[in-house]
């Protein structure tokens, strides 16, 4: 029987499914971050259609022969596709040895793909009942300096809100791309701003371009949960004597559990 990603019709070696897979792999690995730091549960394939919540939304009116009866609440896991189109030419290439074949789109799609994940985690998708961590009413704010070398004091303060509120490290920090360049271009001397702040936060800093300013977290368990059906994974949709249409698609959800385990350093 034919899986739902087809890739058995695909005009493709193995050779060059093998390219395909580890280029996407080497990409996905480095660009979501998120992974590192939130409980990861799965990927369950491509049957887990929900995560159940454990609660009943009991209905306002009884059933006939007034019998009191409710639903189950869940939380549907959302499916992405990104099509991408690679040259026939090139991918046979691959077969044949070459080491430098042409990978762009792919490499593209994967990008895409993995900043979809990262901002649903980050600022949700509505549509697809996901809340993110930065539209939780209940997470604390600091204001973002905006002299970076002020930055230290403010991770500190958050890393001081977390502690306060019984929220155990590791900590990391994700920091927008503008202020992550400017907070290494400012690397110089004995004691940079950097380096204060690495000894704050024991996860580590890192780049995010789902991320504007700066986002501190707690890495411990329970915090924050991503639920992965069928993780990223490339499919065939179609071919002509020149090209094949493949796409990565993945299934998830993701729920904040503890809201205080995150404060945002927000931008006046």
């Amino acid at each position: 029987m034919t899986d739902l990603l087809r890739r058995s019709h695909a005009p493709l070696t193995d050779a060059a499914w093998h390219e395909i897979d580890a280029a996407a792999a080497r990409l996905l690995k480095t660009l979501l971050v998120a992974r590192q730091i939130v409980d990861v549960d799965g990927p369950h394939g491509w049957d887990l259609a929900a995560v159940n919540l454990g609660r009943l939304e009991v209905a306002s009116q009884p059933a006939p022969g007034d019998v009191p009866w409710g639903t189950r609440r869940v939380l549907p896991l959302i499916e992405a596709r990104l099509p991408f189109v690679l040259e026939q030419m090139e991918l046979d290439a691959v077969s044949r040895g070459a080491k430098e074949a042409d990978l762009k789109p792919l490499e593209e799609a994967a990008r895409k793909a993995a900043l979809f994940e990262e901002t649903t985690i980050y600022r949700g998708l509505q549509p697809g009942h996901i809340s993110g961590i930065l539209e939780q009413p209940e997470r604390k704010t600091i204001p973002l300096p905006k002299d970076v070398l002020e930055l230290p004091r403010a991770v500190a303060e958050g890393v001081q809100a977390l502690q306060s509120a019984g929220v155990p490290g590791p900590f990391f920090l994700l920091l927008g791309k503008e202020l992550f360049l400017d907070l290494r271009a400012h690397g110089e001397g004995d004691y940079p701003p950097q380096r204060v702040i690495r000894e704050l936060v024991e996860g580590g800093i890192r780049p995010n371009p789902a991320v504007q300013g700066g986002l501190l977290l707690s890495g411990a368990d329970g915090h924050f949960e991503l639920t992965i059906g069928q993780d990223w994974s490339i499919g065939y949709a179609m071919h002509d004597r020149d090209s094949v249409e493949l796409y990565l698609t993945e299934s998830f959800t993701f729920r904040v559990l503890e809201p205080s385990a995150a404060v945002e350093l927000q931008a006046r």
